[in-house]
């Protein structure tokens, strides 16, 4: 039988001056533990710190929901907020809730310089903490396991409940009800999230939702503290993204060989299938573009000498893949970071604290991790959610000194151009929609189309497969505007992007670009004419051929009809005889009939 603490635990005497609980360790904590108070931030709290904290103290909510763009200091916020309330008597005990093992140490190391003492390693089984700790830092898979230990906890003394990342309370319907069966008759409840909310419409634990004008119920955030306003203040790094577009080439799981260029205005579908095969490690598109990141690392080191790289992959597989081509480009081993690797925090750790150039991971690194010297990405993975998309970039935005610049790189597809270019845009959590996001894609939806409907009438004969991809540098992303063009990798042209300086503020990068786009577009117009003889025509004839019979794959399956008679409507509707005698304009017209009745899903 597991033993239960029936006392509560003792609360330490604040200072004799009643001062701030903790003393100077808490007076004197840095704006973003683990690392010095990054340039202009000299005073113990951040203007938007000590705002946030003046506003929760004018009124001491039981709930109080703060969203803080990541690299913002939420911790250093949440720990004062904490310290205080303790001092005051307000509350007695402390639970953290964090998203994932890893964090929980983080937590306990930044409380420790607070002055506040929590426990990381608590488990279920026992049932309380010891008395010389203030509190314990538990997972919300902890809490949704045993949800009455936390709660015999939550209730044996006046009780703060710091839930980190709170969007995560809704990951599972169990784990919601868990955190309010355990953390409802808490006294207080501070929730913090650094990413845009949840993109489905399940409801977070202790946030509030009101209703707009068209009636969608949206979350109310009490304070926050956006990417924009943070970029402002120099309290995060500015984030250039360089996009990289090209030619794929695939195989459906019907058969037919699909070839489309990356970026363009295709439908889902056909931009579904060039994404995955551009991530393809035995393509050359992902090694170009590891190549052109692994030069841009090389210039940032240059003024920032322990600059690190990060390339977040779909799966393991494929992160063990990257990591041997990285380890081929740069001369280097890279370290490999997996979700269920045991080791995978001490790795983290060592990487944080060293001067290797580049981390492979798959999920891990994307939410809460600190690695501040993480200063150039490679966005490979075909997740699109704002949430996601938010959590990776937040892995690079966290300043350390003044001028710092993160790259990241990304294939060149509308989703992520869009997320992007939304990078400053604050988000609410709705809990309505007016229409499905077709325009997220997603790792999971993915593989899951790929397995097709179990009502299909026959099994798909053929696995899908990447064939062939090149890539092309696209454009850079700063801010919303964009700057440069399609040219060859490997070019003065590609050089005067991936050469910017590592160390620049906001205002110099976009004098910066303009200057290099006028430029390239200067080089190139001046660029004598091209001398390759153009493509034959039946090669294109071809490959318009190719790209019907695609479509016509997709919307006969869909219908579940031959492919005869989808061929014949398109016909029809578009006018001409048949296929082997179309000219090319009477397939572009079934090409772009097809294409709407495919976007029509």
């Amino acid at each position: 039988m597991e033993r239960v603490t029936s006392q509560p635990i003792a609360r330490p005497e604040g200072p004799a001056d009643g001062g701030h609980f903790g003393s100077w360790a808490a007076d004197n904590l840095p704006p973003l533990y683990p690392d010095r108070a990054p340039w202009g931030t000299a005073q113990p709290l951040r203007a938007w710190q000590q705002e946030a904290l003046t506003q929760y103290f004018e009124t001491e909510p039981r709930d109080f929901l703060a969203a803080a763009t990541p690299g913002a200091g939420k911790t250093t916020f949440a720990l004062r907020l904490a310290s205080e309330l303790l001092r005051r008597g307000t509350v007695r005990r402390i639970t953290v809730v964090a998203p994932t093992e890893h964090l929980k140490q983080q937590w306990a190391d930044a409380a420790h310089k607070a002055g506040i003492r929590l426990d990381p390693d608590f488990a279920n089984a026992d049932g309380d903490y010891p008395r010389q700790y203030h509190g314990v830092v538990v997972t919300y898979a902890q809490v949704a396991a045993r949800a009455s230990v936390h709660e015999r906890i939550t209730t044996s003394a006046p009780s703060l409940i710091i839930l980190d990342e709170v969007h995560h309370a809704g990951d599972a319907l169990s784990w919601g009800d868990a955190v309010l069966e355990a953390f409802g008759p808490a006294t207080r409840r501070l929730s913090l999230t650094g990413t845009p909310f949840r993109s489905d419409t399940s409801p977070i634990p202790f946030v509030e939702y009101v209703r707009d004008e068209r009636g969608v119920r949206l979350s109310q955030t009490d304070y926050a503290y956006g990417y924009e306003h943070a970029l402002r203040d120099g309290v995060v790094r500015p984030v250039l993204f360089m996009a990289y577009a090209g030619t794929m080439q695939w195989r459906t799981s019907m058969g037919d060989e699909m070839k489309a260029t990356l970026g363009h205005g295709d439908t889902k579908d056909i931009t579904n299938g060039a994404w995955r095969t551009a991530l393809d490690p035995g393509g050359e598109w992902i090694q170009q573009v590891l190549r052109s990141a692994d030069v841009r690392l090389t210039h940032v080191r240059q003024a920032v000498p322990d600059a690190g790289g990060l390339v977040i992959a779909t799966d393991q597989a494929q992160a063990r893949q990257y990591a041997q081509l990285l380890r081929g480009i740069s001369g280097e081993e890279p370290t490999v970071v997996l979700s269920d690797d045991p080791g995978g925090s001490e790795r983290i750790e060592a990487f944080s604290k060293g001067t290797q150039r580049w981390m492979v991971a798959v999920r891990m690194v994307s939410e809460g991790v600190d690695v501040p010297r993480l200063a150039v990405g490679v966005y490979a993975t075909s997740s699109a959610t704002p949430l996601f998309f938010a959590q990776v970039i937040g892995r690079f935005v966290r300043s350390r000194h003044r001028g710092e610049v993160a790259t990241v790189f990304l294939p060149s597809v509308p989703p992520l151009l869009t997320l992007a270019a939304e990078l400053e845009r604050q988000r609410d959590h709705a809990l309505d929609r007016e229409q499905p996001d077709d325009q997220l894609l997603d790792d999971d939806l993915m593989a899951a189309a790929e397995q097709g409907d179990k009502d299909d009438r026959e099994p798909a004969p053929f696995t899908w497969e990447p064939l062939e991809s090149s890539a092309t540098f696209d454009r850079v992303l700063f801010g919303d505007a964009e700057f440069g063009q399609l040219v060859e990798p490997a070019t003065e042209e590609e050089m005067d992007f991936i050469g910017i300086p590592g160390i620049l503020d906001a205002e110099e990068i976009s004098d910066l670009l303009k200057r290099r786009h006028a430029r390239q577009a200067a080089r190139i117009r001046d660029r004598p004419p091209s001398q390759e003889a153009p493509e034959p025509l039946y090669r294109n004839m071809r490959e318009e051929r190719q790209l019907l019979n695609s479509l016509v794959a997709i919307v006969a399956k869909r219908r579940g009809e031959a492919h005869a008679l989808v061929h014949a409507e398109a016909r029809r509707v578009c006018g001409g005889p048949p296929v082997a005698q179309a000219s090319m304009q009477q397939l572009r017209d079934r090409i772009h009939y097809l294409r709407r009745l495919v976007d029509r899903r």
